[in-house]
């Protein structure tokens, strides 16, 4: 796993949605593959849990935003969502997810732009292993709240320093949109290792939202 630490970093560090697209579509192809060797990547089950919760009904309409090579979409089948749409910014990590039939739609579109799709489509929107200050800025949580319904959820993974740290503008935004009305804080998860065995110094919260 350590080779998949240090791309992580340079995800973290990257200058250009384009590099980040590059970056993802290189690992593609062994990314399932590092993450199953042991890695104890425990993200998707927390989301998952979270998700059962907030929104136990089946019939509903879910974005994965920053479906990869579609783990989490895979789960959400498992369990019963059978509408579910992913995106994701590299048509190389898409590729992979097209195998795994787990979802309704796919498409490549950048986290931080505009995504194209209705006001109040979705449910629910999750993101897992996505926001950080490069591949998932804090500016896509507007469109992230137009396109999810008023009393929909908004869940995501976010770092633990990336939200701690003002200069990452997450922990500004969410409390300025909590301020504005434009969503309320519903549950955030105590701080927990994403990669236990793989890299035991990453620690996530999961976030949940309520849309108003």
């Amino acid at each position: 796993m350590k080779a998949d630490a240090e791309i992580l970093e340079r995800l973290y560090t990257a200058e250009s949605p384009q590099e980040i697209a590059e970056i993802y579509s290189q690992w593609a192809k062994t990314y399932d593959e590092g993450l199953n060797e042991g890695s104890g990547y425990v993200a998707p089950q927390w989301c998952l849990k979270l998700l059962e919760k907030y929104v136990p009904s089946k019939d509903v309409r879910l974005l994965d935003a920053g479906a990869g090579t579609g783990l989490f979409g895979q789960l959400l089948q498992q369990r019963g969502y059978q509408s579910v749409v992913g995106i994701d910014i590299s048509e190389g990590m898409l590729e992979e997810a097209r195998k795994k039939n787990a979802y309704t739609e796919l498409h490549q579109k950048i986290l931080g732009e505009p995504l194209g799709f209705p006001s109040d489509c979705f449910d629910a929107t999750i993101s897992v292993g996505v926001f950080s200050p490069a591949q998932g800025p804090s500016s896509a949580f507007d469109e992230l709240i137009r396109i999810t319904k008023p009393g929909g959820y908004i869940m995501f993974t976010l770092r633990h320093e990336f939200y701690e740290d003002s200069k990452f503008g997450f922990k500004p935004k969410q409390l300025e949109l909590e301020a504005a009305g434009k969503w309320t804080l519903e549950e955030k998860t105590e701080k927990f290792q994403g990669l236990p065995k793989g890299d035991p110094d990453l620690f996530y919260n999961v976030w949940v939202y309520k849309v108003n």
